[in-house]
């Protein structure tokens, strides 16, 4: 290893250092050591290193930056498997935009609706949405707002016409005024924003932009006439392609939601009392995708709202009549919550700190699982009813069953003290403290208000039956009710 080394006028001294049998080449490290006067030491290293480092940071960006796109497009592709109705719908966007774009490419349908034509293709934009009842819905409220706003656009420009140059601008701005201040005003009241509320806008909008045009237009009623005829064309075309390909409905998407949200309840209400009573489950997440199925329940109230309301738009579709009563969906959605808070409370007594000791717990073991089972099977019987749209022939048998399996409950509850003091005997204590007690007879408290709101489920259901024409138990065949009957007891019995 060669040295060499230089003092300074101020006490520094610069070293440096190349490998043995070398020249220094230009490939090779070199290393300078500086000594200041206070005797620490600096490194200075050739500048080679920090193009090492460089390239190796932009390696390790470019790679992240790829493993970010790989994983997006995944994330993609596995949205488009899952739900292929999403695909399909836009490319339902595509080809109804390509069909409105004729109206400017073909010399005949431009020259018929004039320089208005883009007016179709902004109506397509904005009136497409996923489900029939969205396009029907923001269809009719921009027809309707578009004609409405359009004619008394026109009748205060001709008002304001006859007032004369001086007082015509006046008029104008005071019209957009006071009825942009009240339509705006008319979106707070309850059943305009649920019903109309994209109409309203769509009137302010129109409403001003030809009352400030008509300003300095003069043929006026004929650009009126064009833009009304272009935005039917595009409601028009959003319609048939939206019902004709793949249509999805949204009665049908909120009736499907009811029957999902009602199967995970039960599988939320057996996965809860599975963990308390420490059954065995194949992993974690299974456990934790079985307990907290009931936080779909509780999250859904806006989704069935929305839905609910895009479904009274529809026509009639499949089993599902115009004037369906898609509201009682609603009070069935309410009844379910209704349940799942109670189920959310169970959830967190069971995942609570404090917890009773095996001995107790197996004290009202046998009660609670028979409860849960039963209740269970109640709300998955009234799930079949509501997905098939008929009514069950062994429900009223299951809900017999959980009354009594909440009687039989009651009874352990009294029986429980005797219970405890033979338990404290085997442990030679006075008695069971307190704390290990409470948490069983709070889950047991618990299970017995989860059944009584299960009946209010049942009676919510019955309503939407009677109200939606459910089919009737078909007498024709008892042997096949009866087969039913005897399984449920079997399987009761085998419980």
């Amino acid at each position: 290893m060669a040295k060499d080394s230089k003092t300074t006028s101020s006490g520094m001294e610069w070293r440096m250092t190349l490998p043995d049998n070398s020249s220094a080449r230009a490939e090779q490290c070199v290393e300078w050591q500086v000594t200041v006067p206070e005797g620490s030491t600096v490194k200075v290293e050739h500048e080679t290193g920090i193009v090492a480092r460089a390239w190796a940071w932009l390696v390790r960006f470019l790679v992240m930056l790829k493993d970010k796109f790989v994983g997006f497009f995944k994330n993609v592709w596995q949205l488009g498997v899952d739900d292929p109705r999403k695909v399909i719908h836009a490319f339902k966007v595509g080809l109804a935009l390509a069909l409105v774009t004729l109206f400017y490419y073909t010399r005949p349908l431009y020259e018929g609706v004039g320089g208005t034509a883009m007016w179709a293709v902004m109506t397509v934009v904005v009136v497409f949405e996923y489900t029939v009842g969205g396009c029907f819905y923001k269809g009719f409220n921009r027809a309707t707002a578009t004609v409405t706003a359009g004619f008394i656009a026109l009748g205060v420009h001709w008002i304001a016409h006859q007032s004369g140059k001086q007082f015509e601008p006046v008029i104008l701005s005071s019209s957009v005024f006071l009825l942009a201040s009240a339509a705006t005003f008319s979106r707070f009241v309850p059943t305009i924003k649920t019903k109309f509320d994209y109409g309203i806008t769509i009137f302010i909008l129109t409403f001003s932009l030809v009352a400030v045009s008509g300003y300095r237009v003069d043929e006026l009623f004929q650009m009126a006439q064009q833009r009304i005829s272009t935005i039917a064309v595009g409601i028009f075309i959003c319609l048939c392609v939206c019902i004709m390909i793949r249509p999805v409905w949204a009665g049908q998407e909120l009736h499907l939601l009811i029957v999902r949200n009602m199967e995970k309840l039960a599988t939320s209400l057996e996965g809860c009392i599975e963990e308390y009573f420490e059954e065995d489950l194949n992993s974690e997440k299974e456990r934790s995708q079985k307990s907290l199925g009931y936080k779909a329940v509780l999250n859904s109230k806006a989704s069935e709202e929305s839905q609910a309301n895009l479904a009274r738009w529809e026509p009639r579709h499949g089993q599902f009549g115009f004037r369906h009563p898609w509201s009682e969906y609603l009070k069935v959605g309410i009844s379910m919550r209704y349940t799942a808070y109670c189920i959310e409370t169970l959830n967190g007594c069971i995942n609570s700190d404090i917890q009773a000791s095996n001995s107790v717990k197996e004290c009202l073991s046998d009660e609670c699982k028979k409860l849960v089972t039963q209740c269970a099977m109640v709300l998955k019987e009234l799930s079949k009813s509501i997905k098939e749209m008929a009514q069950s022939s062994s429900l009223d048998l299951l809900v017999g069953n959980m009354n009594m399996a909440v009687q039989d409950l009651q009874d352990a509850l009294r029986s429980l003290p005797s219970q405890l003091q033979e338990e404290a005997q085997v442990q030679n204590v006075a008695t069971m403290p307190l704390m290990e007690v409470l948490p069983v007879i709070t889950v047991a408290s618990l299970l017995t208000e989860i059944s009584v709101r299960i009946e209010g489920v049942m009676d919510a259901v019955d309503s939407l039956g009677e109200l939606s024409g459910f089919k009737p138990v078909s007498d024709d065949k008892p042997e096949k009710v009866s087969t039913s009957n005897d399984e449920t007891k079997k399987t009761i019995e085998v419980i």
